[in-house]
């Protein structure tokens, strides 16, 4: 073992004792919270993703319990997997002194960062990407059958993580077929093996839509392309603003150039072609359908790892050496370090005396919702002490009623299997949540013999007729929804409360006893 190599271990396992500190002291976020609820529901997958997350969540929680850290155990140490596996595959292409500056520039990234200690899809698909990368470069360099076996498995698994990671497939065709060399790949058995295998990740999907009467599809062809890449073009400086706060400024202006300068040389060199494969294809995906469809800028990362090679390539190799070059790095390296901590410490900026709003800062929606769940556990305790009966919680939106559903003192469900929180009834498919149990259900009574005013027109009974229900919002909404004023009798606000933190609003919340519940007309 080389001394650059240990020295790049203690960095990665220190690195990684962080993350997993760090995973266990700060709140979960809204969305962590959502796919903890996805781990109470196991199925074969979900409507806006496969099963991999609430895996790797269900697995965390089975070790550790419903805390912070068994939500987002697997995080760091995914984290740790992606930069071994990329200094891996760095050296193999190159050499060993750019493959450790390769992977100190990865885990000084926000972005990566950000993926590294929060669980979401995100570390799930950059993991299995890098891996699937490295095996496809053993591939075409080895030609064993269970090389290109391997290689399709990896990205199934990144297909059931995040259904992005497709896009790799759209990478191996575009190689063989940009390069001369590797053509004849199609007509040897591997690249078929490959995409076969990867069939079988299709499977989970499909099985899930075939339940849920093909939801997923008609949601996928109601959208009009051309109406939503005019509608969401003004969005442009923002999401632009976001790329260079993800991946700090000079980070992104390096990859950016990067992507420029090696364009013309793809045919010229069959590892440039091989890593600007895999990083375009995602790029252009996110440029067509991005906008329209509401991906976040960080879903861009799988493209910037092999980019992010080629970028300290070019540096290394590319651009002349001196005292200049290597100050440039330098502070590339402390820029994307600052922004890291900006990003993973929303109180940075107020520690050191300036005073920036919350509301303009892109974590600090995950802070404050404990304090709000325990709020609002005391609030409905005294409430239902006055009313004289239990009342159930709905949530303004998804992500509210997941947090406050694993915040919340004493959260209980009306019936197994049920949320704690709801979500506003409706017609629509909207989320996870259209799918569970809901309160606007007809069940089948337990005593059929029994006919009463709980029936309707419709078969069953629902056990919510005549309840009241606490409706929870932290929008800046003055009345419940439209569709929440029309299925209960009445409603009033009952519970306006604001939090601050460092003496800075933070968020507010808005609490409205709705009354009397009655079921919306088919």
């Amino acid at each position: 073992m080389t001394p650059r190599i240990r020295i790049l271990l203690i960095f990665l396992v220190l690195l990684t004792g962080l993350r997993l500190l760090l995973a266990s002291q700060t709140e979960l976020t809204p969305d962590e919270a959502y796919y903890y609820l996805w781990a109470q529901h196991p199925g074969v997958g979900y409507f806006s993703a496969g099963p991999g997350v609430a895996v790797a969540v269900l697995a965390g929680t089975a070790l550790l319990g419903p805390s912070e850290l068994g939500v987002r155990l697997f995080s760091p140490l995914l984290g740790l997997g992606v930069s071994l596996i990329f200094f891996f595959f760095a050296r193999q292409l190159y050499r060993e002194r750019l493959a450790f500056w390769s992977v100190v520039a990865l885990n000084l990234t926000p972005v990566f960062n950000l993926d590294s200690l929060l669980m979401t899809p995100g570390i799930l698909a950059l993991f299995f990407w890098t891996a699937a990368l490295l095996c496809f470069w053993f591939a075409i360099q080895r030609s064993g059958i269970w090389l290109w076996a391997l290689s399709g498995a990896l990205i199934g698994c990144g297909f059931l993580s995040s259904y992005n990671n497709a896009l790799q497939l759209l990478s191996v065709l575009i190689f063989l077929v940009l390069m001369a060399k590797y053509r004849i790949e199609f007509r040897r058995p591997g690249v078929y093996v490959l995409f076969g295998v990867f069939a079988l990740s299709l499977l989970p999907p499909l099985i899930w839509n075939q339940q849920h009467d093909w939801i997923g599809l008609i949601s996928l062809s109601s959208e009009s392309f051309l109406k939503d890449r005019v509608r969401h073009f003004s969005g442009f400086v923002e999401f632009v603003t976001q790329l260079l706060i993800l991946y700090s400024p000079l980070f992104f202006i390096a990859l950016i150039a990067t992507l420029v300068a090696f364009i013309p040389k793809t045919f010229r060199s069959s590892k440039i072609s091989f890593l600007l494969s895999f990083s375009w294809p995602v790029l252009a995906a996110y440029a067509l359908f991005g906008f329209g469809r509401g991906l976040a800028p960080g879903e861009t990362a799988p493209a910037f790892v092999s980019l992010g090679l080629l970028a300290c390539v070019w540096y290394l190799d590319v651009l002349p050496s001196g005292r200049s070059s290597r100050a440039l790095a330098a502070i590339g390296l402390a820029v994307a370090a600052m922004f890291t901590l900006f990003i993973l410490d929303p109180d940075l900026l107020q520690r050191v005396g300036l005073p920036i709003s919350y509301a303009n800062h892109p974590s600090a929606h995950r802070l404050g919702w404990k304090t709000a769940a325990e709020e609002i556990g005391r609030f409905r305790s005294d409430f239902e002490q006055k009313l004289g009966e239990p009342v159930f919680l709905i949530g303004n939106d998804y992500r509210t009623a997941a947090i406050l559903s694993f915040y919340l003192p004493h959260p209980r469900v009306e019936e197994p299997g049920h949320p704690p929180i709801y979500i506003p009834e409706s017609q629509d498919i909207q989320n996870e949540f259209s799918f569970w149990p809901r309160y606007d259900e007809f069940v089948e009574p337990a005593d059929k013999s029994e006919v009463n005013s709980l029936f309707s027109e419709q078969a069953g009974v629902n056990n919510f007729i005549n309840r009241t229900a606490l409706y929870i919002s932290d929008a800046a909404e003055q009345t419940p929804p439209q569709n929440l004023q029309n299925s209960f009798t009445r409603w009033e606000l009952v519970r306006h409360f604001q939090l601050s933190r460092r003496h800075q609003p933070l968020r507010e919340f808005r609490i409205f006893a709705c009354y009397q519940y009655q079921t919306l007309p088919l």
